[in-house]
């Protein structure tokens, strides 16, 4: 058995890039090794909103994830290319002199439901999708909803994380978990720092291996962007703090690229560590996706060959006793699918 079916995800599925705004037209952002679908952009200098923009709402929309705010349209990117993205002049994302970082995916099959046509699902939903590494962007508007309507997202396989947003009007951010905690569906809320609330997966149907629900929701334009694990890649998980800076090992079964948390509890902010604005350990460079804050340097991870060890006693990741969930992106297999071990930081 294969250890990984995607032996360089630099290249193919996720990368972190870091650049400086010149506040210019035309400014060339390179090294992201492909297409990317979703670029989340974030400042690290300065408190500027978290900048989600996607190839199926369009390289000019932009949702923030520490707001409740409907998708606002900039002139942000050129249409992405192999390799990056070309910036406009606007200081939310290129402000002469302020760095940030760009946390980059892949998709980039495009689909079409039709569902009566199909009969898939419920309501028709458009997308782009990366099924060698769990990822789809799903796209659908609904009229007068009522609980149950579901919408194809194309994986092939059932997605552990769903993170949806309204584009039309205010909302919150849901993060739905699919299984990752115990064998429940919860969700979290990314623009918040509320506690993990328990769902009545009755109500809105369980993820399944085609389809993902509406949520309810009614009147409205839904996005979505949905994950699955992939072994040697990805990894959706929990773990529980120990209080002590000998601190959880979370294992993966990668060398991360990338590691956002959250724990399951009221008051502590969302956390965002990856390999590219630290590149030693311990890694205590940190982002918070539900705030517009620069980045602090207050917290301390060891990003390891196989998974995650935390080196604090922080309320925020490594509280005795308190519960968390955790995303995980990677920037090497374990080990490749023709045997070659990652080595550590």
């Amino acid at each position: 058995m294969a250890y990984t079916d995607i032996d360089n995800p630099s290249e193919t599925a996720f990368n972190t890039v870091l650049y400086t705004g010149n506040g210019g037209n035309g400014h060339t952002i390179s090294g992201v090794g492909f297409q990317s679908d979703l670029t989340w952009l974030k400042s690290r200098s300065s408190a500027i909103s978290h900048m989600w923009i996607d190839s199926v709402r369009g390289v000019n929309t932009v949702i923030n994830s520490n707001t409740t705010d409907a998708e606002t349209t900039f002139n942000c990117l050129d249409p992405w290319n192999s390799d990056g993205f070309v910036l406009s002049n606007n200081t939310n994302f290129n402000g002469n002199g302020v760095t940030f970082a760009a946390w980059n995916w892949k998709a980039g099959t495009s689909f079409t439901n039709d569902a009566s046509g199909t009969g898939i699902g419920s309501i028709d939903s458009t997308g782009s999708v990366n099924t060698d590494a769990g990822f789809s962007i799903v796209k659908w508007t609904v009229g007068s909803a009522v609980n149950g309507l579901a919408v194809a997202h194309s994986l092939g396989v059932a997605p552990k994380i769903i993170i949806y947003k309204k584009t039309n009007n205010s909302s919150d951010w849901y993060v739905w978990l699919n299984k990752v905690i115990d064998s429940s569906q919860d969700y979290l809320v990314l623009n918040t720092t509320s506690a993990k609330v328990d769902i009545n997966s009755g109500t809105y149907g369980i993820p399944s291996s085609t389809l993902i629900s509406n949520f309810g929701f009614a009147n409205t334009e839904m996005i979505a962007y949905c994950f699955a694990e992939k072994k040697g890649y990805s990894k959706f998980g929990s773990y529980v703090g120990n209080g002590n800076a000998d601190g959880t090992f979370v294992y993966t079964g990668f060398k991360p690229a990338l590691f956002l948390l959250k724990a399951n509890a009221a008051g502590e902010n969302w956390r965002i560590f990856d390999n590219k604005r630290s590149t030693f350990n311990p890694n205590s460079t940190s982002l918070q996706p539900n705030s517009s804050n620069a980045e602090a340097s207050n917290t301390d991870i060891d990003f390891c060959s196989n998974g995650i060890k935390l080196r604090t006693t922080s309320g925020e990741i490594n509280p005795s006793g308190t519960s968390f969930i955790y995303m995980a992106f990677a920037e090497n297999p374990f080990v490749t699918s023709t045997g070659v071990p990652a080595t550590a930081r």
